[in-house]
């Protein structure tokens, strides 16, 4: 009997790479045949109840993700310590996260799954560049895909 394992992934205001990662994550999961409940958050309430950005949401639909329905919001200690793997885009939030819940052991960054970056390296953030930024940030994300799909998978 397997179980269905639960992702939360977190950036600072769940507007852009948090949903982002969510999204392709539902996809690459679907297409491995795992089951999983995958979600996103944001360790900042500033942007909550706010859609996804609108240059995140073209650059996934572009790609051929699903960007519907997003609703940003701020994860909470009880969020944190229900999930089974939590994925952070950069250090920073894995910090944040800590304050929230110091006994969380399932906070992870999204580059640890990625075996061509070094540990430690944060998720480039788009917000502040071009549209060419969300590019290169869902490339990150898909880079650490495999990762997370087997991940997950040990997790069932």
């Amino acid at each position: 009997m397997t179980r269905t394992p639960s992702v939360v992934f977190v950036c600072w205001g769940n507007i852009c790479r948090s949903p982002m990662a969510e999204r392709v994550a539902r996809k690459y999961l679907d297409d491995a045949g795992v089951e999983a409940v995958v979600t996103s958050a944001g360790v900042s309430d500033e942007e909550g109840p706010a859609p996804m950005d609108r240059r995140a949401r073209a650059v996934l639909e572009r790609a051929g993700y699903d960007a519907s329905g997003h609703t940003a919001h701020q994860i909470d200690a009880e969020e944190i310590d229900a999930a089974d793997l939590v994925i952070a885009a950069e250090p920073m939030h894995i910090q944040a996260m800590r304050r929230l819940s110091p006994v969380a052991d399932n906070l992870r960054l999204i580059s640890d799954f990625d075996p061509s970056k070094k540990p430690g390296t944060p998720l480039p953030d788009p917000w502040y560049g071009p549209d060419s930024q969300f590019v290169a940030t869902l490339r990150a994300i898909e880079a650490a895909m495999p990762g997370i799909v087997d991940a997950v998978r040990d997790l069932a």
